[in-house]
């Protein structure tokens, strides 16, 4: 007899694969345990995941119609008697009740699934009839999800669908919520009674705060995430609930315009990642700031305008030290120079080094001697590409694994003798690194080197010299994202 693995055992394994669905997916084809296992796992986020553009109608038609399959009767027979015709996969019944399964709860994705899929039948009344599947939608997910993890709700102008928000008892156990602030009071009423535990809150500024969004904040227990984005409205009247988490929150995300205040990061000693975006350039809460002391911060990302240097050349010298991660969009040379003098632990940096600015970039690859990645533009009035290979194969530290070049210009001015010394370096070295070579352009496949150094790039990937990445910008964006999001 074969011997079989214990189900808890199984199911063990199962969540190791939850990124690779390819598996997940021929796991289902084995045997009914296998299959149920592996389906639970394939539903959990299954309207929280970005789906290839070529196969996403497909996708979302399916899941569109197995949710159909899924809803009682009475909801069935009420898209029947308004001429709403949705096929489902099967006219046997479902094998699983595979709305149960789900533990993320986007209503954005479900009105855009909706849209997506019924946009090829049109009709006077489709908006309407749009609503009514997705609020039957909406409820069996309330009366059949046990346990929701993550709930996403946003008033969006597009898909802005007369969606009502039902009794959900499954979000009690809620640990992440993605909101707008122009959500119905008893929405907010009603997660303010039954969720508690909520670690991570993101919300969008509309307009101004209402009591229950404040009491839901301040109904929490253990918050550690905290992401606002405010652009046409503003977070002040929110503050005061906020400061009650001083002590909890580790991670803050803020992006504004220029009607929001910043000064109230100050109330949060326990950070360790900070990002923060204002598009109006001139940041003066980080006159404040600067003298504030984080001693567990290690991630600060200003992707976009940056404060005035001398605020945040003061900031570096009284927190870079436990910086493992910078990221900053704009600069001087003055502060590109402090860089190397006050973070000496960094293990990755994105900053823009000016054409003429080599010895900046030498610089700091000597002074971080744990500097593991950093991503660098080049061309145009920047750094040539010829020059940061030099550069980085004579003076990165040992730890160094990870090349990003983002070509602000179509070609390289690199040529093929320039690539292969610089892999000879790198296949030199002691100790031997894989080196992750990514190339990021406004293009997913790049098309700015020649054939000759493509031939050697290849050469050196079968060496297992270098591990040859290409990235649109866009992509990377979302890569960074999700790296900020998920550690």
């Amino acid at each position: 007899m074969a011997y079989r693995l214990p189900a808890d055992c199984l199911n063990e394994i199962f969540e190791y694969l939850e990124l690779d669905r390819f598996t997940l997916h021929s796991c289902l084809l084995v045997n009914h345990l296998w299959c149920e296992l592996s389906v639970r796992i394939l539903w959990r986020n299954t309207l929280n995941i970005k789906f290839d553009y070529k196969h996403s109608f497909k996708i979302e038609s399916s899941i569109l119609s197995t949710l159909i399959a899924c809803l009682p009767n009475e909801s069935k027979k009420l898209l029947h008697d308004n001429k709403i015709f949705i096929s489902t996969p099967t006219s046997n019944p479902l094998l699983f009740n595979y709305a149960s399964f789900c533990k993320t709860l986007s209503i954005y994705e479900i009105n855009r699934m909706i849209d997506s899929v019924l946009k090829n039948k049109p009709s006077l009344d489709s908006k309407y009839k749009n609503s009514l599947v997705a609020n039957e939608i909406i409820k069996m997910f309330a009366s059949q999800i046990s346990s929701l993890k993550k709930l996403t709700y946003h008033h969006t102008f597009y898909y802005n669908l007369n969606v009502s928000f039902p009794h959900f008892p499954g979000a009690r156990d809620l640990l992440e919520l993605c909101c707008s602030s122009d959500l119905s009071s008893d929405f907010f009423y009603q997660l303010s009674q039954i969720c508690h535990n909520l670690q991570s809150i993101s919300i969008d500024f509309y307009d101004s705060s209402t009591n229950e969004l404040k009491e839901l904040i301040s109904s929490q227990n253990n918050l550690k995430n905290l992401n606002l984005s405010a652009f046409n409205g503003s977070w002040a009247d929110i503050i005061p609930s906020l400061t009650k988490h001083s002590h909890t929150i580790t991670k803050l995300k803020l992006y504004s315009d220029d009607s929001n205040s910043f000064s109230f990061v100050s109330s949060f000693p326990n950070l360790q990642e900070l990002i923060i975006s204002s598009f109006d350039g001139v940041f003066e809460d980080f006159k404040k700031l600067q003298y504030v002391n984080f001693s567990k911060l290690q991630i600060l990302k200003i992707p976009y305008e940056c404060p005035k240097p001398e605020y945040l050349m003061k900031f570096l010298e009284n927190n870079g030290k436990s910086l493992k991660k910078f990221y900053i969009g704009g600069s001087n040379k003055a502060l590109r120079l402090s860089i190397a003098k006050f973070c000496p632990n960094l293990k990755s940096l994105f900053i823009i080094f000016k054409n003429g600015e080599l010895e900046v970039l030498k610089t700091i690859l000597t002074s971080c001697q744990y500097l593991e990645s950093i991503k660098i533009w080049c061309g145009k009035d920047y750094l040539s590409e010829k020059e940061v290979l030099e550069t980085v194969a004579k003076y990165s530290p040992i730890n160094f694994c990870e090349l990003k070049i983002h070509h602000i210009t179509t070609n390289s001015d690199a040529s093929p003798d320039d690539l292969e010394s610089f892999f000879i370096s790198w296949e030199r070295r002691t100790p031997k690194k894989l080196l992750s070579f990514i190339i990021i352009d406004d293009m997913e496949i790049y098309y700015g080197y020649s054939f000759e150094i493509l031939e050697i790039i290849e050469k050196y990937e079968d060496l297992g010299i270098i591990e040859f990445i290409t990235k649109s910008e866009e992509k990377e964006n979302e890569e960074e994202e999700e790296y900020y999001d998920f550690n």
